[in-house]
């Protein structure tokens, strides 16, 4: 399905994209958590979806 070098790339790039992320957004954390209440459950929710997606996929190939 996919090659060594594309896993490998998407984990250095996912890496990166967090700490990019958590170094831009940091600052405003205050603000954020104020604004976003809640919005954890939401994150959580679509990790699950992609994760449940990911265990159809290899049931049904086999």
């Amino acid at each position: 399905m996919f090659t060594t070098g594309q896993w490998v790339f998407a984990a250095l790039f996912f890496v990166a994209f967090v700490i990019a992320a958590y170094f831009a957004y940091g600052k405003d954390k205050a603000l954020h958590q104020k604004q976003f209440k809640g919005s954890y459950k939401i994150l959580i929710g679509f990790l699950l979806f992609v994760v449940m997606l990911f265990v159809i996929k290899l049931v049904m190939k086999r």
